[in-house]
């Protein structure tokens, strides 16, 4: 069982979504990593095995985001490894994503991706999900909710995912097919986990996403 915490606001998103995994341990994983958004870059750092492994490599001024999305990993789409731990990130390395759930016809959409030059150094179905978003915005030219419901929309499959891109690192997106996924609404911050645990410590506003929902936070309100 998967796990994702997701934070922006006011506070230091890393130790929030470090916290929030934990919390969410009870779930059973083999590997952990999170993203933040420092000086409009993405930093990611995963690890295969615990929490407190992924706690271990992380330093530097990444830390200094109010921006971050995390997950623990249960393998699905191949072994439990550094490489396919989440989140994954863009060809572009601009936008981030943490999934859980399966993309039943992740090989087919793979497969036009690497038509198109992507490639790809996990095993993984969400880093086929986060090339195909970017794939979407480059093309549309369109905004990353917009091209979160087009990709959404190719995917056959469960999913749980929250996305976030370096341009914007006041924004959040999130979606829910089959997978529970909640926001957490505080005072002028919002927070998404696979479940309230890692949340109410924080905030007793929560609100449950619905199948086929997609959640928005930008500029500091939350529209679904």
């Amino acid at each position: 069982m998967c796990g994702i915490v997701a934070y922006v606001g006011h506070r230091e998103a890393s130790s929030i979504i470090v916290n929030g995994l934990r919390r969410l341990e009870y779930r059973g994983y083999d590997s952990a990593g999170l993203s933040l958004i420092h000086d409009e870059k993405i930093n990611i750092f995963k690890k295969e095995g615990k929490v407190s492994e992924l706690e271990s490599i992380l330093s530097g001024d990444a830390l200094r985001s109010n921006t971050g999305i995390g997950h623990t990993r249960w393998a699905t789409h191949g072994e439990p490894s550094d490489k396919n731990a989440h989140p994954h990130s863009s060809a572009s390395g601009k936008i981030s994503l943490v999934h859980n759930g399966i993309i039943e016809n992740y090989s087919a959409l793979k497969q036009e991706l690497s038509g198109k030059g992507y490639e790809f150094y996990s095993d993984t179905d969400t880093e086929v999900l986060v090339n195909l978003i970017e794939d979407i915005q480059k093309q549309d030219d369109c905004s990353l909710p917009e091209a979160v419901r087009r990709a959404l929309n190719a995917v056959v499959g469960a999913y749980a995912i929250v996305a976030m891109s370096a341009d914007r690192p006041d924004q959040l997106v999130a979606a829910r097919k089959g997978s529970p996924l909640v926001v957490g609404v505080g005072d002028g911050e919002f927070f998404f986990a696979s479940d309230a645990t890692p949340i109410v410590e924080y905030t007793k506003e929560v609100v449950y996403l619905n199948d086929f929902e997609i959640a928005v936070i930008a500029e500091g309100n939350l529209a679904m």
